[in-house]
């Protein structure tokens, strides 16, 4: 393990090299789907980490309307680049798992551009896909949560207000263990994705929460599992950069829990 960090924190150990791939998963295509707008200051790396990742065939960058070289510096790390010029977190995503599923990958992950997530990470997303239709990162993990990240009390504790009331509204028949809502970073099946996609409207970050009440709503097997929680590697949050914005993304996701459990 690494030496302790601020408020008690750790580095976590990184037992398996980044090019480990669990053995069910050696023969299946693998595809990192990475939104991204405006992160020319991190992408390059977020990019080479992930291709260099266990069993990664394709990294592909959804350009989101990006007014600097986000798409120059992705192309040039090794990245597919599409462009998407439906505005939102929520638009990027889609557009990237419609375009991986229709090419055809078996698996599909979802990541942030920021540098805020671990390719090392991905084997644990991967060994858990061999029991569920989808496998969320959960951030809310203190011993996992390294110093800078952008975790504060508020954003953590509302993160576990959420998925606890998001629990509640599909405990039955699925009793289902949620500590976050909001983690980027999951990894699912194509079939389940093709399952879901008709049905998300979201083009903001309350996209992430209506997935998995989705999920749960088509019956779709969901696990959650701790992953590390960094410091970004350059820029600004585009939905928690203050306590204002944070406030409203959360609400925006209660908002969305609710509409998912109550309007059917």
């Amino acid at each position: 393990p690494g030496p302790p960090r601020g408020g008690g924190r750790v580095t976590p150990p990184r037992a398996r090299p980044a090019s480990y791939t669990p053995p069910m998963f050696a023969d299946s295509q693998v595809a990192v789907i990475i939104p991204a707008f405006d992160e020319e200051q991190t992408i390059a790396a977020v990019v080479a980490e992930f291709l260099a990742g266990p069993g990664v065939d394709r990294v592909l960058v959804v350009d989101n309307r990006s007014s600097d070289a986000t798409a120059e510096r992705a192309r040039a790390a090794g990245a597919e680049v599409i462009r998407e010029e439906q505005p939102g977190y929520g638009c990027a995503l889609r557009a990237g798992l419609d375009h991986a599923a229709a090419d055809g990958f078996e698996i599909l992950v979802l990541t942030e551009a920021d540098g805020s997530f671990r390719a090392a990470d991905l084997p644990k997303l991967l060994h858990y896909l061999g029991d569920a239709q989808m496998v969320l990162g959960t951030r809310t993990t203190r011993q996992l949560v390294e110093q800078g990240a952008n975790m504060d009390f508020l954003l953590r504790w509302g993160n576990v207000a959420a998925a606890k009331l998001l629990e509640l509204c599909w405990f039955f028949p699925h009793e289902p263990r949620l500590t976050d809502v909001g983690c980027t970073f999951r990894a699912l099946w194509r079939d389940a994705w093709l399952q879901l996609a008709g049905r998300l409207r979201e083009p903001g970050p309350a996209f992430a929460p209506e997935m998995i009440c989705e999920a749960y709503a088509r019956g779709l097997r969901t696990i959650e599992i701790p992953v590390t929680y960094g410091a970004r590697l350059g820029g600004r949050s585009k939905h928690s950069r203050g306590r204002r914005q944070t406030l409203r993304t959360g609400l925006s996701m209660l908002r969305t829990i609710l509409r998912k459990r109550l309007g059917g």
